[in-house]
């Protein structure tokens, strides 16, 4: 099998599963750390549960499939973002850094996550919310 087949088949098994299972489960979780789109389609909050880590002002995370990813997406047709950190909500700006180097940006970000990026991850791409509260 080629690899970019065995890439897209990895990105609908995992986006199947956590659009179907992982994502309404954990978005419920009170300290699980939520990213707060707006859909550019039908202008609706979409809530993606996602691993990143506070650093300062600023909120890191990798996106393990990159401008594929819906949130990605979203934040490109608006970057207004909230993120939910320990059960608080604060305010920001997202920014894609297609120029960053993802895999050495996941060392630096929680463990268990990360494994699963990378393992899963098939165009992973950096993203930084500059918070704004």
């Amino acid at each position: 099998m080629n690899r970019s087949r065995l890439n897209d088949l990895r990105f609908r098994a995992a986006t199947g599963f956590q659009r179907r299972v992982g994502n309404p489960v954990l978005r419920r979780l009170p300290l699980q750390t939520v990213l707060e789109t707006t859909g550019r389609v039908s202008g609706l909050p979409r809530h993606t549960p996602v691993g990143g880590r506070r650093v300062g002002d600023s909120f890191w995370l990798v996106s393990e499939f990159g401008e594929r990813s819906q949130y990605v997406r979203n934040i490109k047709a608006d970057p207004r973002v909230r993120v939910r950190i320990r059960g608080r909500w604060h305010t920001g700006t997202a920014h894609l850094l297609p120029d960053d180097d993802p895999v050495a940006r996941l060392r630096g970000l929680p463990r268990y996550n990360s494994a699963a990026v990378r393992v899963f991850g098939t165009d992973l791409l950096t993203v930084r919310v500059d918070l704004t509260d």
